[in-house]
């Protein structure tokens, strides 16, 4: 196998593993009004099963990336998916919306694997600018993933309901477990943290107490609000307000996934990561005013598809800048590092989703993306010093690119 072909099929299994989460939190999307039936509860209770994923998954990264650091990327792997799967299983037989919660706290707990080790493994790999456009195309297919997953749930939801939503992603954790048996260890025993608890709290006092990994992480984080407070209103809008059904929910919310994968794809061809963030950070917070005021005084469902379409274009270029540069300027304690980015971003989408659904939905939804953006803005005022690798200005190096290849 070429050094090319060694690439492309890492980059394959890095973006199926970045993918996974936001599978798991978002496939289910377009069946949450048929899931309030189901279990006869409100909305509010359903969406809790939505903050509940979230929370797991944030608290997740916090435990699953400290853990690659100390044990190795691919034993930490096998063990969230074996999680994920017995969590899958107790979803599908559900009792009650109460159990049907808890249960999602832990299959977001388990997913949560395949998003840190994901970037873990690309910081273990690659160093300067071949690390930069790494992340960045995991972060692409990330950003994908988080708009695609509600259009296959919907495109499902018409068939089987939600159950069938839950097998298939029972099916997609048997086939990664599959395939990280596949690939060589990238974090060899000689660089794993062998200190325990103690070595670990420091590694994440260190990883806080850098500048530039902090505020990067900060803006990565106020970017997932405005994500997932469009993932939470989404569905009530398009299908309450606007009378879509839920295949028409699916493919208009999929139109969306078309501006991520341009604005985030389009990182990738730059050298600099600074400019990048600087112009979604802008752009964010004027057109969440925009969409603030479409949703007050009632514009029709094109407007407000429009410039949800803009504000998601923003935050792809914004979400995959951020994520990139707080990757580099903590990839000394890749796993660590990865973990916090990681539980930034969905501690604050847990904390918004259940605000999403307070009061009237399209105002609640509006101020809750300006609030995200102007937040986000706010962090490319600090200017923290720049990471030359984050950047990507610093000549690639290749000291490990040649342990990239899988086995076989």
């Amino acid at each position: 196998m070429t050094q090319r072909q060694a690439r492309m099929t890492l980059l394959a299994f890095l973006g199926t593993l970045s993918a996974f989460g936001p599978f798991v939190m978002d496939m289910y999307l377009p069946t949450l009004p048929e899931m309030a039936r189901h279990f006869a509860t409100g909305p509010s209770m359903v969406q809790l099963s939505l903050t509940s994923g979230m929370v797991g998954l944030g608290l997740g990264q916090l435990f699953f990336g400290p853990m690659s650091d100390r044990y190795g990327r691919r034993r930490t792997l096998v063990g969230a998916l074996l999680l994920f799967l017995l969590s899958t299983l107790g979803c599908l037989f559900s009792v009650g919306i109460g159990h049907f919660v808890v249960l999602r706290f832990f299959q977001g707990m388990a997913g949560a694997g395949g998003v840190v080790i994901s970037r873990s493994i690309a910081a273990d790999r690659y160093e300067g600018s071949r690390l930069t456009s790494t992340l960045a195309i995991v972060s692409t297919i990330n950003g994908v993933a988080t708009v695609a997953a509600p259009v296959a749930g919907g495109l499902m939801a018409g068939a089987g309901g939600w159950r069938e939503i839950f097998w298939v992603l029972f099916a997609l954790g048997v086939v990664l477990l599959a395939m990280c048996t596949g690939f060589d260890e990238s974090l060899p025993p000689v660089r794993r943290n062998a200190g325990g608890w103690r070595q670990l709290r420091a590694g994440f006092a260190s990883v806080l107490r850098n500048r530039a990994c902090a505020v990067h992480m900060a803006q990565y984080g106020f970017t997932m609000v405005v994500l997932f407070a469009n993932i939470a209103s989404a569905p009530f809008l398009m299908q309450g307000r606007y009378g879509l059904t839920p295949r028409e929910f699916s493919l208009c919310f999929g139109a969306n996934a078309v501006a991520m994968v341009i604005a985030s794809g389009a990182t990738a061809r730059f050298r600099s990561m600074q400019p990048v963030l600087r112009a979604g950070g802008r752009a964010m917070p004027a057109l969440s005013v925009l969409l603030l005021l479409a949703l007050w005084f009632g514009a029709g469902f094109w407007v407000y598809e429009g410039l949800l379409f803009l504000l998601m274009a923003a935050l792809g270029l914004t979400q995959t800048a951020a994520s990139t540069l707080a990757m580099a300027a903590g990839r000394e304690e890749a796993g660590t590092a990865s973990a916090l980015l990681g539980a930034a971003g969905f501690a604050c989408g847990g904390l918004v989703s259940p605000l999403a659904g307070l009061g009237d939905p399209g105002l609640t939804a509006g101020l809750l993306f300006l609030g995200g953006s102007l937040c986000t803005w706010a962090c490319t005022q600090l200017r923290p010093l720049p990471c030359p690798a984050a950047a990507g200005e610093v000549v690639q190096s290749v000291s490990h690119v040649h342990s990239a290849a899988p086995r076989g």
